[in-house]
């Protein structure tokens, strides 16, 4: 059987070069790719904000509320996104009868910045009247920010006054029409963030089509343009109240790190001392194919951008056991070939080739529980999902393709 020599060198290579990206005291010869594709920590490792709103929803219909939560969620994620917040965290969760909207910012240390930027974003709602003796009861509509398609400001062409132009998306044109329809002749207010003004109502004279309204009567140029600004970074579809607020200060996050790392050396060096000191030389190869397979794949997570978390550290310290159990099963197939008498070379190609199906179907079913939990549950677990799950990948080419090659170079037949 020939070697694979050329396999092995060009592993190898791709060792060295994911060591020096991912290490940053070796990262000179990749310094300009590693400016571009800096590692991204989550909040419990750099620091950041930790903010907990709770969600209005008196004014929303129950059968609404699902729609309601999953629009909030998208128009304070697009805010965070536009002030620089690298991979923020935005999770909604329910305590009973109440709604909260969690949010994290990994790097934003200044609360007051954080807050004010969420804060920020406008709510826009729609009002009709009625009139109950000497005054005005005023009743909100299930037109809200949320069917907002875009805004612009606009003048008035006699008086020269700024407006707000809306313009709504098809399922707010339709409501929009026809909340028009019933309220010819009546009273129609708008609001943002739940203030209404004298100029805020106008009398309805026809029903309007085709989703376009406007805000009238109350601005200065400045607070227009600061208004559309807002409203097309999102409006939002229901009020939101801050409860609690956080600082996880950067040390607490390095110290974290550091433990972390400092576990994930001690495990894994456990390990390869174990496997030399019980299978010698294959645990040699072994404990190589571990180290390639950690330069690999923390070089994946630094290529992909993967957010590093201590529950993400913890799925790959988990992926790095994985991998190792699969050369374990490799090994005493080998070890049960040579016992019937077979050749060393042609036994490790039959240990391979027997510990295969238990390698695939153990690693199958960690895949698909990592999906499951990727995509069903929160932040925080989904974290330790995605790098176990790129973990168990890799680790199924390391015992496959890395361990093999260096058996086949190195043992002799």
């Amino acid at each position: 059987m020939r070697r694979p020599i050329f396999l092995f060198f060009l592993i190898i290579l791709l060792a060295i070069a994911a060591v020096f990206f991912t290490y940053p005291k070796f990262s000179q010869p990749f310094d300009w790719l590693s400016k571009k594709l800096p590692w991204k920590l989550g909040l419990d490792l750099v620091g950041g904000t930790h903010l907990i709103y709770e969600i209005d929803m008196s004014q929303v219909a129950g059968v609404d509320r699902d729609s309601v939560i999953a629009g909030l969620r998208d128009v304070i994620e697009k805010r965070v996104n536009l002030f620089g917040v690298a991979e923020p965290s935005i999770v909604t969760a329910k305590e009973g009868d109440s709604y909260r909207l969690i949010v994290e910012l990994a790097g934003i240390k200044d609360v007051n910045e954080a807050v004010g930027q969420i804060g920020s974003t406008p709510l826009l709602e729609f009002y009709e009247t009625a009139t109950v003796g000497t005054s005005t009861q005023f009743i909100p509509t299930t037109l809200t920010g949320r069917y907002l398609k875009g805004a612009q400001i606009d003048f008035d062409q006699t008086t020269g006054s700024p407006q707000i132009a809306l313009q709504f998306n098809d399922e707010g044109a339709k409501i929009f029409e026809d909340i028009t329809a019933r309220n010819v002749g009546k009273s129609l207010c708008v609001s943002i963030d739940r203030q209404i003004g004298d100029n805020d109502c106008a009398t309805v004279q026809e029903k309007i089509s085709g989703g376009r309204a406007q805000i009238t009567g109350r601005f200065t140029p400045e607070e227009a343009k600061r208004i559309v600004s807002r409203f097309n970074a999102g409006a939002l579809p229901a009020p939101i109240n801050l409860i609690s607020q956080q600082l996880v200060g950067a040390s607490l996050g390095q110290e974290s790190l550091k433990k972390a790392a400092y576990a994930g050396f001690i495990g894994t060096l456990a390990v390869m001392v174990f496997m030399v000191i019980y299978y010698r030389l294959h645990g040699i190869f072994a404990s190589l194919a571990l180290g390639i397979y950690i330069a690999l794949t923390l070089a994946i997570f630094k290529l992909f951008s993967v957010t590093m978390s201590l529950s993400g550290i913890a799925g790959f310290i988990l992926s790095i056991g994985m991998a190792v159990d699969a050369n374990i099963l490799i090994f005493e197939r080998t070890k049960e070939e040579v016992k019937k008498g077979m050749v060393k070379i042609s036994a490790i190609e039959e240990g391979f080739r027997r510990a295969w199906p238990s390698i695939r179907d153990s690693n199958v079913s960690t895949i698909i529980t990592s999906l499951i939990l990727y995509f069903f549950t929160t932040s925080f677990v989904k974290g330790f999902a995605l790098t176990l799950l790129i973990g168990v990948l890799i680790s199924m080419f390391s015992a496959i393709t890395i361990t093999r090659t260096l058996m086949r170079v190195f043992v002799k037949k």
